[in-house]
């Protein structure tokens, strides 16, 4: 039988934790390995920047952080799936329909994700 809590903090939360963080470093690999010249710099300035601006975003809007973790779990994981693991490709030939493809599946994910984990 599994724990409901690790620690007082819920199983289901740290399982989000754990995806929200390897989401992210399939992104990093991704942009390590897909970008070269100047834009390398500014895309994994950008992407290690990005859990705690979204973080604190949510916190100055006064929703929780596990708001936030659910989106960008859903985030990476999507743009990991449309780019086929190469998030260059985003802005590549193309682009348009995979970024409309990208923002159709993450709305869909966050959304399925957040009704099984907050159960509303």
């Amino acid at each position: 039988m599994a724990p409901e809590s690790i620690e007082g903090i819920p199983v289901t939360v740290v399982v989000i934790w754990i995806l929200c963080a390897a989401g992210w470093g399939v992104v990093l690999a991704g942009l390590r390995r897909g970008l070269r010249g100047r834009e390398r710099g500014p895309a994994l300035f950008a992407h290690t920047v990005t859990p705690a601006g979204v973080v604190l975003t949510f916190a100055v809007l006064g929703y929780g952080s596990l708001y936030a973790t659910i989106a960008l779990a859903a985030e990476w994981w999507s743009l990991a799936a449309v780019t086929g693991f190469q998030p260059a490709r985003l802005v590549a030939g193309g682009g348009l329909r995979r970024l409309a493809a990208w923002l159709l599946v993450t709305a869909a994910v966050t959304y399925v994700t957040g009704r099984l984990v907050l159960g509303r």
